[in-house]
C-alpha cells in the first residue's frame, strides 16, 4: 500500500529549512509493499557522490544552499556538522556525533573529531569512511514490524532486519527508536535525522502507547507503582499512564502509554513487579496509529501525517 508524494506545507517559526518538503519515493513496478523473505533483501551500501549544487541536488539541499548565501557575508552560513550529516540521510544527529567522535568523518580531506564543528556546505568538501555525500529527498515509513525482526541497520546483523522488510524503498533508512527483537507494531524508517531526533529526544517526550499482555492478574498497588515510577538501575522511571482493558487469573491485558522510553522499560518495569511481560505491541506514536497495516506490511506517511508528529513533538517540548 503505497501513498502518493506530497508537498509539507512551511509552518512559522519552524527549526527545519524553511523550504523542507516531503517526499515518498514509489516502489519499484512490478513488487508489492511488503516483507522480504528472512535472510534476503540485504541492503548494500549505497555508493554516494559528491553533493550537487542545489539546482540539481533537490529541495532540502535548496534550504541548506539557500541559508547558507543568506548568512554567508555575516558568517551565518555555517552550519554543525551533525546536523549537516542528517540531513543528508547519514544517520541521526546523535548518531553523526557517534561517527565524527570514531574518526569516520572527513572534512576537506582531513580527519575531525570535533562534535561542534561547523562548516560551510557551500564549500567545503565532507566525507563519510571515505565516501562523498549526497543529500537526500527525505523518505518517511511506516512499517509494522513482526517479532524476531530487529531494527539495526547493520550489514553484519545475521537476523531478519527491518529495512530489509521495505521493499522498493530507494536510499538508506534507518529506524526512529527502536523495539526490541521480541516486541513488535509500529515502527517509523526515514532518512530524516532531524525528524528522528525530535521523535527520539527525551526532551520532547513524544508519547508511544503499546499493548502488553503480562503473566498473572496485575493487582491496583502494582498498577499504582508502575503509574508513579519505578526504580531500575538508570534511575526511576517517569511512570506509566495505564488502561487495564482485561484481567484473569492467569493474564492481564493493558494498554500503557509512556513519554520517556529507557531501554526495554516496559518489560523491566512489570518483570520487577514480578509480571513479565509475554507480548508487546506498539500501537502509536504520538498522533499517529498502525490501524490498517497488517503484520510485515508497510507504507508511506502522508504529509500531513509528517506535520502533525514534528508538530506534535513541539508540543511536548512546551513549543
Amino acid at each position: 500500500m503505497q501513498d502518493k508524494r506530497g508537498g509539507r506545507s512551511k509552518r512559522p517559526g519552524s527549526a527545519r529549512p524553511k523550504r523542507l518538503r516531503v517526499f515518498g519515493q514509489r516502489p519499484t513496478k512490478g513488487r508489492k509493499a511488503g516483507p522480504s523473505k528472512p535472510g534476503t533483501g540485504r541492503r548494500r551500501p549505497s555508493t554516494r557522490v559528491e553533493a550537487q549544487p542545489a539546482a540539481e541536488a533537490g529541495s532540502l539541499w535548496s534550504g541548506i544552499v539557500e541559508q547558507s548565501r543568506a548568512g554567508a557575508a555575516a558568517g551565518e552560513g555555517l552550519v554543525r556538522l551533525n546536523a549537516f550529516l542528517a540531513r543528508c540521510g547519514v544517520a541521526s544527529r546523535r548518531g553523526s556525533d557517534d561517527l565524527i567522535a570514531a574518526g569516520r568523518v572527513q572534512v576537506d580531506g582531513k580527519v575531525t573529531r570535533e562534535l561542534g564543528l561547523k562548516i560551510d556546505p557551500l564549500r567545503q568538501r565532507v566525507l563519510v569512511d571515505g565516501q562523498g555525500l549526497a543529500v537526500e529527498k527525505p523518505t518517511y515509513v511506516l512499517l509494522n514490524k513482526p517479532r524476531g525482526v530487529v531494527c539495526t541497520s547493520s550489514n553484519r546483523e545475521q537476523k531478519p532486519r527491518a529495512i530489509d522488510l521495505v521493499a522498493g524503498v530507494k536510499g538508506r533508512l534507518f529506524a526512529v527508536g527502536r523495539l526490541d527483537l521480541d516486541s513488535e507494531g509500529l515502527l517509523l524508517l526515514t532518512n530524516d535525522g532531524a525528524f528522528a531526533d525530535r521523535l527520539t529526544h527525551p526532551r520532547y517526550g513524544v508519547s508511544k502507547t503499546y499493548e502488553a499482555v503480562l503473566r498473572g492478574r496485575v493487582e491496583q498497588d502494582e498498577l499504582d507503582k508502575a503509574r508513579g515510577g519505578v526504580w531500575l538501575s538508570e534511575g526511576r522511571t517517569e511512570g506509566f499512564r495505564i488502561r487495564v482493558k482485561r484481567r484473569t487469573a492467569e493474564r492481564s491485558y493493558l494498554e500503557v502509554t509512556i513519554r520517556e522510553g529507557k531501554n526495554r522499560e516496559i518489560r523491566r518495569v512489570f518483570a520487577r513487579l514480578g509480571h513479565p511481560v509475554l507480548r508487546l505491541r506498539r500501537v502509536r506514536i504520538g498522533p499517529l496509529t498502525i490501524r490498517g497495516v497488517g503484520t510485515g506490511r508497510w507504507r508511506f506517511l502522508r504529509p500531513a501525517e509528517v506535520e502533525a508528529l514534528w508538530n506534535d513533538a513541539g508540543a511536548g517540548a512546551g513549543a
